[in-house]
């Protein structure tokens, strides 16, 4: 009887709880296959040598203003409103910088493909070749600091450039190398694999479509080949995640066919300029997509005037695609899709509008030369970025609902905004006699070459500087 009761329980149990999960179990018992029999040494030499010698260290030299001994709070335009010259500015010295970096040679008569961060106010940039003791000065061809990309080009001919492969061909699990010198020590080849593709919104640079791998990459790194395991190049190593300063198996690599494209406009013709859609896009929500379809893109939040999106036809509400057939899952792959085109091309978008699938062409216009324009809403001028103050933002950072203006976002280190004194933060309210209550007023602002008064508001004060 107690038997029969307890199999009963058991059975109720199983009722109450679900049934039982059935593991599915592998197949312990498969054979091992060695890759060799100790009759020979598994090694990529043969590839690495071939390109060993397309990888060149950089150094860079130039003069930074810094006084060891200033109190950088006493320059603060805040505090020299209330104090006056009471306590006198300090005066910047100059002192000489060195900083090293890796670079790519693409060309058998000196051309060399670097970061931008790598040569950034470089005063004098050296290039060293393995093998090669010489050292070549190099000379800067052209640069985009928005993808961190520039071109640099030694006097020297019969180089050894490296091939570049399809970068939207790379996969998942690919086997990489990544050759540079890190820390200073020389060329040093490390391996892994491509851990992820596609990787945008990591807020390194503005047009971010890199390759992430686990090949340790370290401070020297910076402008060295990512290559297959065919020695060809799939991405330039150009960031690390860490939080020790050195390798923690996060690191990135620009795509070689975005390299490829924009090198190859700085190298004719010195810069890289890109076509301007002008529109304000978002990512969507899971729940949103019902609305298109159960489709991800890039949602247009507005439309500017006067700007090819307009003049095509697109509105507030459309959800972008694809751009020429090529899938938009993202507001920062339409960014990166359309980035790679230049001003005057003829796009075809794919959107949904009202659950409906439309295409239409457009032709792409250019950035006004006194701003830099992007994407996201985010307007620059001067090495400072820009945005709308929308309520929310202003609910976020305890600003009174009557302050109006324009929110500074980020503001480049080295840049005219911010030897100003410009921060992150800050509130644009006007510059010269015009208030500025909107993005359309700040870009009206702007315009001109000559410098203006631009009026700032920070934690309660107002100051002015002049940019």
């Amino acid at each position: 009887m107690k038997k029969l009761m307890l199999v009963f329980l058991t059975v109720a149990a199983s009722c109450l709880f679900g049934q039982t999960i059935h593991f599915q179990k592998a197949d312990s018992d498969k054979e091992r296959k060695f890759p060799a029999q100790k009759e020979y040494i598994l090694s990529y030499n043969n590839v690495l040598s071939e390109v060993r010698n397309s990888v060149v260290n950089i150094s860079i030299q130039k003069s930074l203003k810094i006084d060891p001994h200033a109190n950088q709070f006493f320059n603060d335009p805040f505090f020299r409103q209330f104090f006056g010259n009471k306590f006198p500015k300090q005066v910047p010295q100059e002192r000489m910088q060195r900083a090293l970096g890796s670079g790519v040679i693409v060309s058998d008569d000196g051309y060399i493909i670097t970061n931008n961060h790598v040569i950034d106010g470089a005063d004098k940039i050296t290039v060293t070749i393995p093998g090669d003791k010489k050292e070549y000065e190099a000379k800067l061809i052209g640069h985009d600091a928005k993808s961190d990309i520039a071109v640099i080009k030694i006097e020297k001919r019969g180089l050894k450039p490296v091939k570049f492969f399809d970068s939207d061909k790379v996969k998942i699990g690919d086997m990489v190398f990544a050759i540079g010198n890190p820390f200073g020590v020389g060329e040093t080849v490390t391996h892994g694999i491509v851990s992820a593709v596609g990787r945008n919104s990591m807020g390194i640079e503005e047009y971010e479509n890199f390759i992430q791998t686990d090949a340790p990459i370290n401070p020297g790194n910076s402008g060295g080949a990512l290559l297959n395991s065919s020695g060809e190049l799939i991405g330039i190593n150009t960031a690390i995640v860490t939080r020790s300063g050195s390798s923690a198996g996060i690191g990135f690599a620009i795509p070689s066919n975005m390299v490829r494209d924009i090198a190859k406009q700085l190298i004719e013709k010195g810069e890289y300029k890109r076509g301007y859609l002008g529109v304000s896009i978002t990512n969507i929500s899971s729940e949103m997509s019902s609305f298109y379809n159960g489709k991800f893109g890039a949602l247009v939040a507005s439309v500017g005037s006067d700007t090819p999106a307009q003049k095509a036809g697109l509105k507030r509400g459309d959800l972008i695609i694809a751009v020429d057939g090529k899938k938009v899952d993202s507001a920062s792959a339409l960014k990166n899709l359309i980035g790679r085109y230049q001003p005057g091309a003829t796009v075809t978008l794919r959107f949904i509008r009202d659950k409906q699938e439309h295409t239409l062409k457009v032709k792409l216009g250019s950035y006004d030369n006194a701003s830099s324009s992007s994407t996201d809403g985010t307007i620059g001028y001067k090495g400072l970025y820009v945005k709308e103050l929308t309520k929310a933002l202003k609910q976020e950072m305890g600003i009174a609902p009557n302050v109006e203006g324009v929110v500074v976002t980020k503001v480049k280190a080295g840049s005219e905004a911010f030897e100003a004194g410009v921060l992150k933060g800050d509130i644009i309210i006007q510059i010269e006699d015009k208030e500025i209550k909107s993005i359309k007023d700040f870009k009206e602002a702007i315009k001109g070459k000559n410098k203006k008064r631009v009026w700032i508001y920070r934690q309660g004060a107002i100051f002015a500087v002049a940019l």
